[in-house]
C-alpha cells in the first residue's frame, strides 16, 4: 500500500508518497515522470514519515537547513540511478555539482575511465524525492541550469532559496531544460 499526502510550497503544490513507512517520492505538481513506476494500492492519509515529510519541508521553506538522514528514504530505481542518488544526498546547501563531477565520481567509485554524464543526466532527472535528494544543486559543466524535472524556474527558485551565488550560472536558451 502506497501512502499519499499533498504539502502547499513555494514552487506549487507537492505530492508525498510513502511505502512501508519510508517516503518514496516527492513530486512537484506537473513535473516530467510525476508518480511514475508506482503499481501499488493508493489510499490518501498521512502516515509517521509523511508527517515528518512534511514538517522537513516546513523547515526548509523558514531557511532552515534539515538533515536529509531524518527522513526513512526509499527512492525506487535501479542499483545505476540510486548510486547517482546517493551522490545527491551528499551535496550540501548553498552548493552546486556538476553532472561532469557525478560521473567522474562514479568511474572512481566503479574503478573504470569514464561514465556517461548523459547517463548521470538520466538519472538526476528521474529522482523521484525532489527537494529532499537536492537534484536541483547539480548543473552542466560550463554552469548552464539545465536538467530539472520541475521545470527551470523552481530549480532557480531552491538554488536563490538555499543562497546558492548564482553569478556564474546560467539559464540555457534552448533544449530539454526549458
Amino acid at each position: 500500500m502506497i501512502y499519499v499526502t499533498k504539502y502547499k510550497s513555494p514552487v506549487g503544490k507537492l505530492l508525498l508518497a510513502s511505502k512501508d513507512n519510508k517516503l518514496i517520492g516527492l513530486w512537484i505538481e506537473g513535473q516530467k515522470y510525476y508518480f511514475s513506476n508506482l503499481e501499488d494500492e493508493i489510499k490518501e492519509s498521512e502516515n509517521n514519515i509523511l508527517l515528518k515529510a512534511k514538517e522537513w519541508l516546513d523547515r526548509y521553506f523558514n531557511k532552515e537547513k534539515p538533515s536529509i538522514n531524518e527522513l526513512a528514504l526509499n527512492p525506487i530505481g535501479s542499483e545505476f540511478r540510486q548510486e547517482v542518488w546517493k551522490i545527491l544526498c551528499t551535496i550540501p546547501y548553498g552548493k552546486v555539482i556538476t553532472y561532469n563531477d557525478i560521473s567522474k565520481q562514479i568511474a572512481h567509485n566503479r574503478g573504470i575511465k569514464k561514465m556517461s554524464a548523459q547517463a548521470i543526466g538520466g538519472a538526476v532527472g528521474h529522482n523521484p524525492i525532489s527537494i529532499i535528494i537536492p537534484c536541483h544543486r547539480v548543473v552542466g559543466t560550463n554552469g548552464s541550469l539545465t536538467g530539472y524535472a520541475g521545470g527551470i524556474d523552481k530549480k532557480i527558485y531552491l538554488l536563490k532559496h538555499e543562497e546558492v551565488n548564482m553569478e556564474n550560472l546560467v539559464i540555457p536558451r534552448e533544449g530539454t531544460a526549458l
